[in-house]
């Protein structure tokens, strides 16, 4: 009489490499959520440069006097200036241009999804104080609402 050969794997066998997996799968989760955070972080620092740089670059113009219509203090009325694009002057020609300076106001990776990207950051007038950022006729800065620590230790609302 021949010996039965095993076609398949027993139930031990399963129940070991099933537990051997969920091991290795709760070992691994920390690892994830850090990377997740580190992401979202990069993501933070990224958003921050640009909309800062753009500010910035709305308050070279219209200190030099580029710009066909600015607030009194140079700094733009709003977030959404910087993407909707500003009127310049060209004073060779005497004629005027569209700048824009953001393609697309980049989102708080810390704030709620469902909202606008313009009302995922807290702004800050220049009229305002930098240890109590409030808002007011222009935007001056912008700081996530987040009160979450960095993974370095640091606040995030004081990048």
């Amino acid at each position: 009489m021949k010996p039965r050969r095993h076609l398949g794997f027993t139930v031990l066998e399963m129940t070991i490499a099933v537990a051997m997996l969920a091991v290795l799968l709760a070992a691994a989760r920390p690892l994830l959520e850090v990377q997740h955070r580190r992401g979202q972080e990069r993501e933070l620092r990224e958003a921050l440069r640009s909309i800062r740089g753009a500010l910035d670059e709305h308050k070279r113009l219209a200190d030099a006097g580029l710009l066909v219509s600015a607030p009194p203090s140079g700094w733009p009325p709003s977030l959404a200036v910087l993407t909707e694009g500003l009127e310049l002057r060209d004073a060779t020609q005497g004629t005027t241009r569209r700048l824009h300076l953001l393609r697309r106001l980049p989102r708080d990776p810390f704030a709620d999804p469902a909202l606008p990207a313009e009302q995922t950051w807290r702004l800050r007038s220049h009229a305002s104080p930098a240890d109590d950022p409030q808002p007011g006729d222009d935007v001056f800065d912008v700081l996530t609402s987040s009160p979450l620590l960095a993974l370095d230790g640091s606040r995030l609302a004081d990048w």
